[in-house]
């Protein structure tokens, strides 16, 4: 399950503790109307009540500068969708808190509406810069080149696999080198238990999800270019392409993916949050946030001495001449409003909190994987090895290319990979319709021919 889906249900029944409220800072950079203030925008719970108790450690920084800054923290809990319609209201308004901290897929629409502050030169000045991973560097450059938010975290998508199960049954947990290797150890998952073995989120009911954590990591290591950033235009029909199609055509033709829950409201509960964690259903295709908010102690559904009986695989091979891979899933980055009249001193709390002993303590207290090369000796990230592993991982993962037109693309796998579940598509089938779909929802211009 998508940690967006995590958040909101966390956040059920919690009352909000503030609101999107004008950014208007008191007083500008220059100080000479009193303090310097500014507001940060936390829009899931779990980031603002980390974020809270390390603000006062950032304003006596500043003071220790000689610079009064004061930072008030907009905790203002909401669902992805309602996030970005919020916030765009807001910034088309003028009335947007000076930094937002946001996943990057909000960010491109909004940098190229002109709502954010490109920060290149400030990057070029820090030498924090130079500290960050270049897949993360890359995953946050926007279409024009430039930067527009600093990473604060960063994100690994693998397969994730019940160890203890697949002991207990006999299964190979070594590293499958070609999906056909996983499906025939899937088969023997299922004829042993009778119960459909792997999870990947497919059709509508999962919603984006079955885009970004189903359909995106499979289609990203088949070789094939799906978005091509030079045209801005998206290619529909390709070898990878139909061979993911076939792929989710052949796990549902063998009974291997939970048809039924996938189709039924909320599919992530019955397989993530509950098949998974007994054991029934030993395989899941997962982010690394899974570690904390899936299945850590204080997660959706714990599983006790979870490093112990749960272990990574990375993507096998789906075409020839490729090998196993994991995916760069990106991660949360803090962005400045365009029209903050405090642009200096909302930049320094973005680098501030993306830096040290700061961002040490968010990446542990949300599960996330360090964009930098020098926090795996700070703690209490130090302490989290779940998290170092999958850093290791993102040094050589997969960051797919993504753009203008995600959401209808999106739209269009989420349509046609529901067709395949319910059995009236096959794979080619299901490519050709997602063609067609995925073509009408984009328009023509921003189609490869």
């Amino acid at each position: 399950m998508s940690r967006n889906r995590v958040f909101a249900a966390a956040m059920a029944g919690i009352m909000l503790t503030g609101a999107l409220a004008a950014c208007s800072s008191s007083g500008g950079d220059d100080g000479k109307d009193g303090p310097t203030t500014i507001k940060l925008l936390e829009f899931q719970k779990a980031r603002a009540d980390v974020v809270k108790d390390l603000l006062p450690e950032f304003e006596q920084a500043m003071a220790k500068q000689g610079r009064e800054v004061k930072v008030e923290l907009v905790a203002d809990p909401l669902t992805d969708e309602q996030f970005k319609t919020k916030i765009t209201q807001q910034l088309h308004s003028g009335t947007a808190p000076d930094v937002i901290d946001m996943g990057g897929t909000n960010v491109t629409g909004l940098a190229g509406a002109g709502y954010l502050l490109k920060l290149d030169d400030y990057l070029d000045k820090w030498d924090g810069w130079d500290q960050y991973y270049e897949s993360a560097k890359d995953g946050a450059r926007q279409p024009d080149g430039s930067f527009y938010s600093i990473p604060h975290e960063a994100s690994v998508q693998s397969l994730f696999y019940r160890k203890d199960v697949l002991k207990r049954l006999g299964v190979d947990t070594s590293q499958p080198r070609t999906w056909d290797e996983l499906i025939d150890r899937l088969k023997q998952v299922k004829d042993k238990t009778g119960e459909a073995p792997i999870v990947i989120p497919a059709g509508t009911a999962w919603g984006g999800g079955t885009w970004a954590e189903g359909f995106l990591p499979i289609m990203a290591g088949t070789g094939s270019t799906f978005y091509d950033a030079k045209s801005a235009k998206w290619k529909l029909e390709s070898k990878g392409l139909s061979a993911t199609f076939d792929l989710y055509g052949k796990l549902v033709k063998d009974g291997l993916l939970p048809v039924r829950d996938l189709q039924n409201p909320n599919p992530w509960e019955p397989t993530k949050y509950k098949k998974f964690p007994k054991g029934t259903l030993p395989v899941a295709a997962q982010g690394s946030w899974g570690w904390k908010y899936d299945w850590g102690p204080e997660g959706a559904a714990p599983i006790k001495d979870v490093r112990d009986k749960v272990g990574t695989w990375d993507y096998p091979a789906l075409v020839p001449g490729t090998k196993p891979y994991s995916i760069n899933a990106g991660g949360f980055g803090y962005s400045v409003n365009a029209d903050s009249k405090s642009a200096d001193a909302a930049v320094e709390l973005a680098k501030w909190l993306s830096t040290g002993k700061a961002l040490a303590e968010q990446l542990a207290a949300v599960g996330a994987v360090a964009p930098r090369k020098d926090l795996s000796g700070t703690g209490p990230y130090k302490d989290e090895p779940s998290l170092l592993e999958a850093e290791r991982k993102l040094k050589t993962s997969i960051l797919p290319l993504r753009g203008d037109g995600e959401d209808q693309v999106s739209q269009a796998v989420q349509g046609a990979t529901a067709e395949v579940l319910s059995g009236k598509a096959n794979g080619d089938q299901a490519a050709a319709d997602f063609a067609k779909e995925a073509k009408e929802l984009l328009g023509g211009n921003r189609v490869a021919e």
